[in-house]
């Protein structure tokens, strides 16, 4: 029982004092009454008596008393009160999985490019295509998968995604000629459109204090799957080849594919879509695991017919945040996917250069001209990679210092830096610590995003939100390869300057987004109005609105 010392729960029939908070002006009874006995209730054997305690306007609920005596609850309240425990460790290992084999499935564009255009003499467009098609079927897909997502749940739009994902992926590997993995490839991008809303489902089982934290951690699988692909490649490449190397990219999505039916369904999308029995049974299920106490009282239901209305994000709150976060997503994956790109042609040509110089050697240079990537080359594109990881310690150190924004905005701002520095001509090993950092630094806005958008965005509507921004990223992603591949054969420094100046953008577009998360509660209904929702007891000092509902926080 919240507000009772542990120690003395399990002593029967012994008298101790419960804490009941009373708001200033509210009425109630006097403390004779206490002392008379009317105010005393029995727990489980316990006689109680409860001590009135005044608490002024507006003033916060100490959070050790989690649900006071309020007889109801929301999930958040829930969520809070269990805290973060083994289940959400669980769910971080299933949740990471599925962003492994997302990283490996786009790792292995960079691979599969140079190679295929060397084995199948394929002309430079065609293997620009190879990479957008992929970005193609990611695009047409996100949007649908978060609005499955919104209607029929987190799980179910999941589980779809991983499993088409994972079927199509193992086929691309017996592709006998390009059409047909041109067709399967794009099919490989369908499914992989829906597996950003396993941070939707993620996100909605944590509670605020630890949110950020964990989203970003959950992106080191993204950072392992990029090292694991390429140290996959360097073994594989050269004795097996690349069709074995699409098989055992693989591999996380099907073990994920076999632990996901452990997943539970979210437990706001439960209430939210009027199941209050599913709901309440997946919050006890958390609890045991954890070993956490379950609140007092009854959870209450917030049914919304209307989810996943394209609408919702174009009301008056959310009509700029929607635009803006549209060009934040979308510059995002155009600079990330772009600089990939970007690392092999580099490490091939030597440097920026090496590329110039190489062009205006070569005067006639014939389109079908290929070179295989060497072992050195691996090693870079591996060195490079590893910059995933600082991204996500630096990250995680500053989201919640500087907040959201203007972790983005920074983030942008080092990117567009460090991808001007190569106009200079710098030696190989200067080279590869400039990538080091813009990759590190633009990954990083990456996952900020990914923290930002599923946090201002309700219940309602946040898996459509967060599927409607992985479209737009993938629109960026799908120009990208006409940047980083084609226009760097007529002019590096222009495709350079085309990338500096779109996160220059996006960072003046982080800087005026209306919104920022820092702090804040997730949002239940789209019917509220913003931040009406809880701040979240980890906030000491600070007055904690009560919601509509009348839960109190």
């Amino acid at each position: 029982c919240p507000g009772v010392p542990d120690e003395t729960t399990a002593q029967k029939n012994q008298s101790f004092l419960v804490v009941k908070f009373r708001r200033t002006g509210e009425s109630a009874r006097s403390e004779d009454d206490t002392a008379s006995g009317e105010h005393e209730v029995q727990i489980e054997g316990v006689r109680v008596g409860l001590e009135a305690v005044e608490l002024d306007d507006g003033a916060a609920v100490p959070k050790e008393f989690a649900n006071p005596t309020d007889d109801t609850f929301m999930v958040e309240d829930a969520v809070e009160a269990i805290g973060f425990g083994k289940f959400q460790w669980k769910l971080s290992v299933l949740t990471g999985l599925a962003w492994m084999a997302d990283a490996m499935e786009m790792m292995i564009l960079s691979i599969l490019a140079p190679q295929l255009h060397c084995e199948w003499r394929l002309p430079s467009w065609q293997v620009a295509l190879l990479t957008s098609v992929v970005f193609v079927g990611m695009m047409s897909s996100s949007t649908l998968w978060g609005n499955i997502s919104d209607q029929y749940g987190r799980k179910t739009g999941l589980k779809i995604s991983v499993l088409w994902t994972l079927y199509y992926g193992i086929l691309s590997a017996f592709a006998p000629v390009y059409s047909w993995i041109l067709v399967l490839r794009g099919l490989v991008g369908f499914g992989i459109g829906g597996v950003p809303q396993s941070v939707t489902l993620y996100a909605e089982f944590l509670p605020m204090k630890a949110r950020a934290k964990c989203i970003l951690l959950i992106e080191v699988f993204w950072a392992i799957g990029t090292v694991f692909e390429v140290v996959l490649a360097v073994f594989v490449m050269p004795s097996l080849g690349w069709r074995w190397l699409l098989i055992l990219s693989a591999v996380p999505l099907l073990l994920f594919a076999v632990l996901c039916f452990w997943l539970p369904e979210s437990a706001r999308y439960d209430v939210l879509s009027g199941n209050q029995e599913k709901a309440i049974a997946t919050l006890k299920r958390i609890a045991t695991e954890n070993g956490a106490p379950m609140p007092l009282g009854k959870l209450i239901i917030s049914r919304q017919e209307d989810r996943g209305k394209m609408r919702d994000l174009f009301t008056p709150h959310f009509r700029w945040t929607t635009l803006l976060l549209w060009f934040i997503w979308f510059s995002n994956a155009f600079s990330y996917y772009g600089l990939v790109l970007l690392t092999t042609e580099l490490f091939q040509a030597g440097d920026v250069c090496g590329i110039s110089s190489r062009k205006k050697a070569v005067e006639a240079k014939c389109s079908l001209a290929c070179e295989y990537l060497s072992e050195e080359d691996y090693m870079d594109l591996l060195w490079t990679t590893l910059s995933e990881f600082p991204g996500v310690l630096v990250t995680l150190w500053i989201i919640d210092r500087l907040g959201r924004k203007k972790t983005m905005a920074l983030c942008f701002v080092i990117f567009s830096f460090c991808s001007l520095l190569l106009f200079i001509c710098v030696g190989r090993n200067v080279l590869t610590l400039l990538l080091f950092i813009a990759r590190a630094f633009i990954s990083g806005g990456f996952q900020a995003a990914y923290v930002y958008t599923p946090e201002v965005y309700p219940t309602a509507t946040r898996a459509l939100g967060l599927g409607t921004c992985s479209g737009m990223a993938r629109v960026g992603a799908l120009i990208t390869p006409f940047i980083a591949q084609v226009m760097l054969e007529s002019s590096v420094y222009l495709t350079l300057a085309v990338y500096s100046g779109c996160c220059l953008l996006a960072a003046l577009a982080s800087c005026f987004l209306p919104i920022e998360t820092k702090g804040r509660g997730l949002q239940e209904s789209s019917h509220r109005e913003w931040g009406q929702e809880m701040v979240g007891r980890g906030m000491h000092g600070a007055g904690v609105t009560r919601s509509n509902s009348g839960s109190q926080e």
